[in-house]
Protein backbone atom coordinates (compact mmCIF):
# COMPACT_ATOMS: atom_id res chain seq x y z
CA UNK A 1 0.00 0.00 0.00
CA UNK A 2 1.16 3.52 -0.71
CA UNK A 3 -0.23 7.00 -0.82
CA UNK A 4 -2.24 7.42 -4.00
CA UNK A 5 -0.45 9.53 -6.55
CA UNK A 6 -2.06 12.57 -8.10
CA UNK A 7 -3.10 10.40 -11.02
CA UNK A 8 -5.18 8.15 -8.73
CA UNK A 9 -7.38 10.92 -7.33
CA UNK A 10 -9.76 13.22 -9.18
CA UNK A 11 -7.68 16.06 -10.69
CA UNK A 12 -9.99 18.74 -9.28
CA UNK A 13 -11.54 17.84 -5.97
CA UNK A 14 -14.99 19.35 -5.29
CA UNK A 15 -14.00 21.41 -2.24
CA UNK A 16 -10.66 22.66 -3.60
CA UNK A 17 -10.13 26.32 -2.76
CA UNK A 18 -12.15 26.24 0.45
CA UNK A 19 -10.51 26.81 3.83
CA UNK A 20 -11.68 24.97 6.93
CA UNK A 21 -10.34 25.81 10.39
CA UNK A 22 -11.11 23.22 13.03
CA UNK A 23 -10.91 23.55 16.79
CA UNK A 24 -11.52 19.88 17.44
CA UNK A 25 -10.32 16.87 19.37
CA UNK A 26 -11.12 13.19 19.84
CA UNK A 27 -13.31 11.77 17.01
CA UNK A 28 -16.50 13.70 16.18
CA UNK A 29 -15.08 17.07 15.13
CA UNK A 30 -11.97 15.59 13.49
CA UNK A 31 -14.20 13.30 11.40
CA UNK A 32 -16.02 16.33 9.99
CA UNK A 33 -12.70 17.94 9.10
CA UNK A 34 -11.37 14.73 7.57
CA UNK A 35 -14.38 14.37 5.28
CA UNK A 36 -14.03 17.96 4.08
CA UNK A 37 -10.25 17.52 3.71
CA UNK A 38 -10.59 14.32 1.70
CA UNK A 39 -12.97 16.18 -0.60
CA UNK A 40 -10.30 18.78 -1.29
CA UNK A 41 -10.66 21.56 1.28
CA UNK A 42 -7.63 23.06 2.97
CA UNK A 43 -8.25 21.97 6.55
CA UNK A 44 -6.24 23.59 9.32
CA UNK A 45 -6.23 21.88 12.70
CA UNK A 46 -5.72 24.29 15.59
CA UNK A 47 -4.00 22.38 18.39
CA UNK A 48 -2.94 23.44 21.88
CA UNK A 49 0.82 23.91 22.20
CA UNK A 50 1.05 20.58 24.04
CA UNK A 51 -0.79 18.88 21.18
CA UNK A 52 -4.12 17.17 20.66
CA UNK A 53 -4.49 14.66 23.50
CA UNK A 54 -5.44 11.92 21.04
CA UNK A 55 -1.85 11.92 19.79
CA UNK A 56 -0.93 9.98 22.93
CA UNK A 57 -3.96 7.85 23.77
CA UNK A 58 -3.46 4.15 24.44
CA UNK A 59 -5.61 1.11 23.78
CA UNK A 60 -8.81 1.72 21.84
CA UNK A 61 -7.83 5.37 21.35
CA UNK A 62 -4.45 4.69 19.77
CA UNK A 63 -5.85 4.92 16.25
CA UNK A 64 -7.83 8.14 16.69
CA UNK A 65 -5.26 10.73 15.62
CA UNK A 66 -3.76 8.96 12.57
CA UNK A 67 -7.20 7.83 11.40
CA UNK A 68 -9.10 11.14 11.57
CA UNK A 69 -6.45 13.78 10.86
CA UNK A 70 -5.04 13.00 7.43
CA UNK A 71 -5.03 15.66 4.71
CA UNK A 72 -4.83 18.42 7.36
CA UNK A 73 -2.36 21.09 8.38
CA UNK A 74 -1.50 21.77 12.03
CA UNK A 75 -0.98 25.06 13.79
CA UNK A 76 -0.24 24.99 17.53
CA UNK A 77 -1.56 27.98 19.49
CA UNK A 78 -2.04 28.74 23.18
CA UNK A 79 -5.48 30.33 23.30
CA UNK A 80 -4.95 31.28 26.93
CA UNK A 81 -2.35 33.84 25.85
CA UNK A 82 -3.58 37.02 24.13
CA UNK A 83 -1.09 36.69 21.26
CA UNK A 84 -2.09 33.08 20.60
CA UNK A 85 -5.77 33.91 20.76
CA UNK A 86 -5.31 36.86 18.40
CA UNK A 87 -3.64 34.56 15.87
CA UNK A 88 -6.50 32.06 16.21
CA UNK A 89 -9.13 34.75 15.60
CA UNK A 90 -7.24 36.08 12.58
CA UNK A 91 -6.98 32.56 11.18
CA UNK A 92 -10.63 31.71 11.83
CA UNK A 93 -11.76 34.95 10.16
CA UNK A 94 -10.17 33.75 6.89
CA UNK A 95 -12.13 30.50 6.88
CA UNK A 96 -15.06 29.39 4.79
CA UNK A 97 -15.92 26.85 7.50
CA UNK A 98 -15.04 26.68 11.20
CA UNK A 99 -15.72 23.42 13.04
CA UNK A 100 -15.55 22.84 16.79
CA UNK A 101 -16.55 20.18 19.30
CA UNK A 102 -15.87 21.67 22.73
CA UNK A 103 -18.33 21.94 25.60
CA UNK A 104 -21.00 24.66 25.34
CA UNK A 105 -19.57 28.05 26.25
CA UNK A 106 -15.89 27.28 25.65
CA UNK A 107 -15.65 28.92 22.24
CA UNK A 108 -17.72 31.91 23.38
CA UNK A 109 -15.28 32.46 26.26
CA UNK A 110 -12.49 32.92 23.72
CA UNK A 111 -14.47 34.99 21.24
CA UNK A 112 -14.32 32.13 18.76
CA UNK A 113 -18.05 31.37 18.65
CA UNK A 114 -20.23 31.96 15.62
CA UNK A 115 -21.66 35.26 16.89
CA UNK A 116 -18.20 36.77 17.27
CA UNK A 117 -16.59 35.36 14.13
CA UNK A 118 -19.56 36.06 11.86
CA UNK A 119 -19.15 39.76 12.65
CA UNK A 120 -15.71 39.51 11.07
CA UNK A 121 -16.85 37.34 8.17
CA UNK A 122 -20.57 37.12 7.41
CA UNK A 123 -19.91 34.38 4.83
CA UNK A 124 -18.62 32.05 7.55
CA UNK A 125 -20.21 28.64 8.02
CA UNK A 126 -19.77 27.46 11.58
CA UNK A 127 -20.29 23.81 12.59
CA UNK A 128 -20.87 22.91 16.24
CA UNK A 129 -20.42 19.27 17.19
CA UNK A 130 -22.12 18.75 20.53
CA UNK A 131 -23.57 16.07 22.76
CA UNK A 132 -27.15 17.29 22.41
CA UNK A 133 -29.03 19.81 20.33
CA UNK A 134 -30.41 22.77 22.34
CA UNK A 135 -32.91 21.55 24.92
CA UNK A 136 -33.14 20.04 28.41
CA UNK A 137 -30.05 17.85 27.92
CA UNK A 138 -27.76 20.34 26.19
CA UNK A 139 -25.47 20.98 29.17
CA UNK A 140 -24.89 17.31 29.93
CA UNK A 141 -21.46 15.87 29.20
CA UNK A 142 -21.88 13.35 26.41
CA UNK A 143 -19.71 10.56 25.08
CA UNK A 144 -20.45 8.04 22.35
CA UNK A 145 -21.10 5.35 24.96
CA UNK A 146 -23.30 7.67 27.03
CA UNK A 147 -25.69 8.35 24.17
CA UNK A 148 -25.65 4.70 23.07
CA UNK A 149 -26.89 3.78 26.53
CA UNK A 150 -29.56 6.49 26.82
CA UNK A 151 -30.53 6.35 23.14
CA UNK A 152 -31.50 2.68 22.87
CA UNK A 153 -28.57 1.50 20.75
CA UNK A 154 -26.79 -0.36 23.57
CA UNK A 155 -30.10 -2.01 24.49
CA UNK A 156 -30.61 -3.16 20.90
CA UNK A 157 -27.01 -4.39 20.47
CA UNK A 158 -26.65 -6.42 23.64
CA UNK A 159 -28.46 -9.49 24.85
CA UNK A 160 -31.51 -8.96 27.10
CA UNK A 161 -30.35 -7.49 30.39
CA UNK A 162 -26.84 -6.91 29.06
CA UNK A 163 -26.67 -3.57 27.19
CA UNK A 164 -23.63 -3.42 24.94
CA UNK A 165 -22.12 -0.49 23.06
CA UNK A 166 -21.46 -0.93 19.36
CA UNK A 167 -17.93 -2.01 18.50
CA UNK A 168 -16.84 1.31 17.02
CA UNK A 169 -17.41 5.03 17.60
CA UNK A 170 -20.57 5.05 15.52
CA UNK A 171 -22.10 8.26 16.86
CA UNK A 172 -18.87 10.23 16.92
CA UNK A 173 -18.08 9.25 13.33
CA UNK A 174 -21.60 9.69 11.97
CA UNK A 175 -22.06 12.91 13.95
CA UNK A 176 -18.96 14.28 12.24
CA UNK A 177 -20.27 13.12 8.89
CA UNK A 178 -23.57 14.92 9.48
CA UNK A 179 -21.57 18.01 10.44
CA UNK A 180 -19.81 17.78 7.08
CA UNK A 181 -23.14 17.27 5.28
CA UNK A 182 -24.51 20.36 7.02
CA UNK A 183 -21.42 22.36 6.05
CA UNK A 184 -21.72 21.35 2.39
CA UNK A 185 -25.44 22.19 2.36
CA UNK A 186 -24.65 25.60 3.85
CA UNK A 187 -21.96 26.16 1.22
CA UNK A 188 -24.55 25.48 -1.47
CA UNK A 189 -26.95 27.92 0.15
CA UNK A 190 -24.20 30.53 0.55
CA UNK A 191 -23.65 30.38 -3.20
CA UNK A 192 -27.22 31.66 -3.55
CA UNK A 193 -27.46 34.09 -0.63
CA UNK A 194 -23.87 35.17 -0.04
CA UNK A 195 -24.37 34.55 3.69
CA UNK A 196 -23.00 31.91 6.04
CA UNK A 197 -24.84 30.23 8.90
CA UNK A 198 -24.42 28.13 12.03
CA UNK A 199 -24.82 24.35 11.89
CA UNK A 200 -25.38 21.99 14.84
CA UNK A 201 -24.71 18.26 14.83
CA UNK A 202 -25.21 16.23 18.00
CA UNK A 203 -24.34 12.77 19.31
CA UNK A 204 -27.67 12.02 20.96
CA UNK A 205 -29.78 13.03 18.00
CA UNK A 206 -27.48 11.03 15.72
CA UNK A 207 -28.00 7.97 17.91
CA UNK A 208 -31.78 8.46 17.87
CA UNK A 209 -31.62 8.59 14.07
CA UNK A 210 -29.77 5.25 14.12
CA UNK A 211 -32.44 3.56 16.22
CA UNK A 212 -35.29 5.28 14.35
CA UNK A 213 -36.13 2.08 12.49
CA UNK A 214 -36.85 0.36 15.82
CA UNK A 215 -38.91 3.32 17.06
CA UNK A 216 -40.90 3.19 13.84
CA UNK A 217 -41.32 -0.57 14.23
CA UNK A 218 -43.09 0.07 17.54
CA UNK A 219 -45.17 2.89 16.05
CA UNK A 220 -46.29 0.66 13.19
CA UNK A 221 -46.83 -2.64 15.00
CA UNK A 222 -47.39 -1.69 18.65
CA UNK A 223 -44.76 -4.29 19.52
CA UNK A 224 -41.54 -3.18 21.22
CA UNK A 225 -38.37 -4.14 19.38
CA UNK A 226 -36.37 -6.93 21.01
CA UNK A 227 -32.58 -6.61 21.31
CA UNK A 228 -30.94 -7.80 18.12
CA UNK A 229 -29.63 -11.10 19.60
CA UNK A 230 -33.18 -11.90 20.75
CA UNK A 231 -35.18 -10.43 17.90
CA UNK A 232 -37.71 -12.25 15.77
CA UNK A 233 -35.98 -12.29 12.43
CA UNK A 234 -37.86 -11.37 9.28
CA UNK A 235 -35.96 -14.15 7.48
CA UNK A 236 -35.74 -17.85 8.16
CA UNK A 237 -31.99 -18.24 7.54
CA UNK A 238 -30.11 -15.23 8.87
CA UNK A 239 -27.62 -16.27 11.51
CA UNK A 240 -24.10 -17.28 12.51
CA UNK A 241 -23.31 -20.99 12.22
CA UNK A 242 -20.47 -22.86 13.92
CA UNK A 243 -18.97 -25.41 11.55
CA UNK A 244 -15.97 -27.74 11.29
CA UNK A 245 -12.96 -26.87 13.50
CA UNK A 246 -15.19 -24.43 15.41
CA UNK A 247 -15.01 -21.90 12.58
CA UNK A 248 -17.95 -19.52 12.31
CA UNK A 249 -19.70 -18.14 9.27
CA UNK A 250 -22.76 -15.94 8.75
CA UNK A 251 -25.30 -17.40 6.33
CA UNK A 252 -28.52 -15.98 4.94
CA UNK A 253 -31.38 -16.96 2.66
CA UNK A 254 -33.85 -14.09 2.64
CA UNK A 255 -36.23 -15.11 -0.12
CA UNK A 256 -37.95 -18.24 -1.35
CA UNK A 257 -35.62 -18.29 -4.36
CA UNK A 258 -32.56 -18.15 -2.13
CA UNK A 259 -33.97 -20.90 0.09
CA UNK A 260 -34.44 -23.10 -2.97
CA UNK A 261 -30.94 -22.29 -4.24
CA UNK A 262 -29.38 -23.19 -0.88
CA UNK A 263 -31.28 -26.47 -0.58
CA UNK A 264 -30.37 -27.41 -4.15
CA UNK A 265 -26.69 -26.51 -3.70
CA UNK A 266 -26.35 -28.82 -0.71
CA UNK A 267 -28.64 -31.58 -2.00
CA UNK A 268 -31.34 -31.06 0.62
CA UNK A 269 -34.34 -32.10 -1.45
CA UNK A 270 -36.20 -33.16 1.69
CA UNK A 271 -36.18 -29.60 3.00
CA UNK A 272 -36.96 -28.12 -0.39
CA UNK A 273 -40.03 -30.29 -0.91
CA UNK A 274 -41.34 -30.09 2.65
CA UNK A 275 -44.60 -28.08 2.39
CA UNK A 276 -44.10 -26.72 5.91
CA UNK A 277 -41.07 -24.81 4.63
CA UNK A 278 -42.66 -23.62 1.39
CA UNK A 279 -42.64 -19.89 2.16
CA UNK A 280 -40.34 -17.56 4.06
CA UNK A 281 -43.01 -16.65 6.58
CA UNK A 282 -43.77 -20.30 7.32
CA UNK A 283 -40.06 -20.96 7.77
CA UNK A 284 -39.77 -17.98 10.13
CA UNK A 285 -42.58 -19.40 12.24
CA UNK A 286 -40.77 -22.73 12.35
CA UNK A 287 -37.30 -21.29 13.05
CA UNK A 288 -37.05 -22.98 16.49
CA UNK A 289 -37.17 -26.30 14.66
CA UNK A 290 -35.48 -25.33 11.39
CA UNK A 291 -32.34 -23.66 12.72
CA UNK A 292 -31.19 -26.60 14.89
CA UNK A 293 -31.66 -28.85 11.85
CA UNK A 294 -29.55 -26.54 9.67
CA UNK A 295 -26.88 -26.22 12.36
CA UNK A 296 -26.60 -29.99 12.49
CA UNK A 297 -26.27 -30.23 8.70
CA UNK A 298 -23.68 -27.46 8.39
CA UNK A 299 -21.61 -28.52 11.43
CA UNK A 300 -19.45 -31.20 9.67
CA UNK A 301 -18.63 -28.90 6.72
CA UNK A 302 -15.71 -26.51 6.46
CA UNK A 303 -16.38 -22.80 6.32
CA UNK A 304 -14.45 -22.66 3.03
CA UNK A 305 -16.71 -25.27 1.41
CA UNK A 306 -19.87 -23.53 2.57
CA UNK A 307 -18.58 -20.16 1.37
CA UNK A 308 -17.75 -21.66 -2.04
CA UNK A 309 -21.28 -23.00 -2.44
CA UNK A 310 -22.91 -19.75 -1.30
CA UNK A 311 -20.63 -17.72 -3.60
CA UNK A 312 -21.37 -19.95 -6.58
CA UNK A 313 -25.11 -19.60 -6.06
CA UNK A 314 -25.23 -15.87 -5.34
CA UNK A 315 -26.26 -16.38 -1.73
CA UNK A 316 -25.39 -13.94 1.09
CA UNK A 317 -22.63 -15.10 3.43
CA UNK A 318 -19.76 -13.65 5.39
CA UNK A 319 -16.71 -14.84 7.27
CA UNK A 320 -16.48 -13.56 10.84
CA UNK A 321 -13.51 -11.23 10.40
CA UNK A 322 -11.45 -9.33 12.96
CA UNK A 323 -10.42 -5.74 12.19
CA UNK A 324 -6.75 -6.62 11.78
CA UNK A 325 -7.61 -9.21 9.15
CA UNK A 326 -9.03 -6.47 6.93
CA UNK A 327 -5.52 -5.07 6.47
CA UNK A 328 -4.97 -7.99 4.09
CA UNK A 329 -8.46 -8.19 2.63
CA UNK A 330 -8.09 -8.96 -1.09
CA UNK A 331 -10.98 -6.72 -2.11
CA UNK A 332 -9.66 -3.71 -0.19
CA UNK A 333 -6.16 -4.24 -1.57
CA UNK A 334 -7.38 -4.69 -5.14
CA UNK A 335 -9.67 -1.65 -5.10
CA UNK A 336 -7.39 0.83 -3.34
CA UNK A 337 -9.47 0.95 -0.18
CA UNK A 338 -6.37 1.37 2.01
CA UNK A 339 -3.55 3.91 1.83
CA UNK A 340 -0.46 4.40 3.94
CA UNK A 341 0.03 7.35 6.26
CA UNK A 342 3.06 8.33 8.33
CA UNK A 343 2.54 7.96 12.07
CA UNK A 344 3.35 11.12 13.99
CA UNK A 345 3.57 10.06 17.62
CA UNK A 346 4.32 7.15 19.91
CA UNK A 347 6.79 4.30 19.62
CA UNK A 348 6.15 3.88 15.89
CA UNK A 349 6.42 7.58 14.96
CA UNK A 350 7.79 7.94 11.46
CA UNK A 351 6.63 4.52 10.33
CA UNK A 352 3.96 3.93 7.72
CA UNK A 353 0.60 2.42 8.61
CA UNK A 354 -2.48 1.66 6.48
CA UNK A 355 -5.60 3.75 6.88
CA UNK A 356 -9.08 3.30 5.46
CA UNK A 357 -10.32 5.78 2.87
CA UNK A 358 -13.78 7.26 2.51
CA UNK A 359 -16.11 4.60 1.08
CA UNK A 360 -16.95 6.56 -2.07
CA UNK A 361 -15.51 7.11 -5.53
CA UNK A 362 -15.56 10.33 -7.54
CA UNK A 363 -15.15 10.05 -11.29
CA UNK A 364 -14.28 6.40 -10.77
CA UNK A 365 -11.45 7.12 -8.30
CA UNK A 366 -11.04 6.82 -4.54
CA UNK A 367 -10.20 9.94 -2.54
CA UNK A 368 -6.60 9.48 -1.45
CA UNK A 369 -4.11 10.80 1.06
CA UNK A 370 -2.59 14.10 -0.04
CA UNK A 371 -1.11 15.00 3.34
CA UNK A 372 -0.01 12.68 6.12
CA UNK A 373 -1.43 13.39 9.58
CA UNK A 374 0.53 16.48 10.61
CA UNK A 375 3.27 16.78 13.16
CA UNK A 376 2.30 19.06 16.05
CA UNK A 377 2.51 22.62 14.74
CA UNK A 378 4.03 21.44 11.45
CA UNK A 379 2.45 24.29 9.49
CA UNK A 380 2.50 27.01 12.16
CA UNK A 381 5.13 29.20 10.48
CA UNK A 382 3.63 28.79 7.01
CA UNK A 383 0.15 29.71 8.18
CA UNK A 384 1.25 32.65 10.30
CA UNK A 385 3.16 34.04 7.31
CA UNK A 386 -0.07 33.77 5.27
CA UNK A 387 -1.82 35.84 7.97
CA UNK A 388 0.76 38.64 7.71
CA UNK A 389 3.11 37.74 10.57
CA UNK A 390 6.77 38.30 9.72
CA UNK A 391 9.67 36.26 11.08
CA UNK A 392 10.27 38.69 13.95
CA UNK A 393 6.64 38.52 15.06
CA UNK A 394 6.68 34.74 14.84
CA UNK A 395 9.86 34.63 16.93
CA UNK A 396 8.16 36.79 19.55
CA UNK A 397 5.14 34.49 19.63
CA UNK A 398 7.40 31.49 20.00
CA UNK A 399 9.49 32.99 22.80
CA UNK A 400 6.34 33.88 24.73
CA UNK A 401 5.03 30.33 24.42
CA UNK A 402 1.99 31.42 22.44
CA UNK A 403 2.84 29.04 19.59
CA UNK A 404 4.66 25.78 19.01
CA UNK A 405 6.15 24.39 15.83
Amino acid sequence: MSNPSSSSTPPTLPLAGLRVVEFTHMVMGPTCGMVLADLGAEVIKVEPVEGDRTRHLLGAGAGFFPMFNRNKKSIALDLRQPQGLEAAIRLASTADVVAQNFKPGVMKKYGLDYAALSRLNDRLIYVNHTGFLPGPYEHRTALDEVVQMMGGLAYMTGRPGDPLRAGTSVNDIMGGMFGAIGAMAALMQRAQTGKGQEIDSALFENNVFLVGQHMMQYAVTGQAAEPMPNRISAWSVYDVFTVQSDEQIFLAAVSDAQWAAMCTAFGWSDLLTDPQYATNNSRVQLRPRLLPELRQRFAPMTAAHIAQQFEANGLPYAPISKPEQLLNDPHLLATGGLADVRLTDGERAGQQAPTTLLPIRLAGERLGVRLDPPQLGEHTRELLHSLGYDDAAIATLRSSGAIAG
